[in-house]
C-alpha cells in the first residue's frame, strides 16, 4: 500500500496527499509517515520515533534538511542513502526536487 502512495504523490495526483496522511493516522510504517510529513511536516516526528533501521533514519534525516531548505544536507545525505539503497524512490524524488526549486 505504501509504494503505491508515493508513486501516486511523486506523480503529481492531487488525491495522493490526502491519502497519505489518511493512511499515516494507523500507520507505523517510517516510509509512509515520512511521505505524510513531506505533506504535512508535522508527521516527521513520528517518523522520527518509528524509524529504527539505519535505512529508516536516514530516510527521516533526509526529510528533516528537505523540510528545513537545508539543500547541501540533502544533497549530501540522499546521495550517501542512494548509493546503499538506489531503489529508494522517495529519497531521489526528495532529492530531485532541490535541484528543481535551485532553478
Amino acid at each position: 500500500m505504501t509504494d503505491p502512495l508515493i508513486r501516486q504523490l511523486i506523480g503529481g495526483d492531487p488525491a495522493a496527499a490526502a491519502r497519505l496522511v489518511e493512511h499515516a493516522r494507523t500507520s507505523a510504517d517510517p516510509v509512509l509517515l515520512v511521505a505524510a510529513a513531506l505533506v504535512e511536516p508535522a508527521w516527521l516526528a513520528r517518523a522520527e520515533r518509528a524509524a529504527t533501521s539505519t535505512r529508516d533514519r536516514q530516510l527521516v534525516a533526509i526529510a528533516a534538511a528537505h523540510l528545513r531548505g537545508d539543500r547541501d544536507r540533502v544533497d549530501a545525505l540522499a546521495r550517501d542513502h542512494l548509493a546503499d539503497h538506489p531503489d529508494n524512490i522517495l529519497v531521489a524524488w526528495i532529492a530531485g526536487a532541490h535541484h528543481q526549486e535551485e532553478r
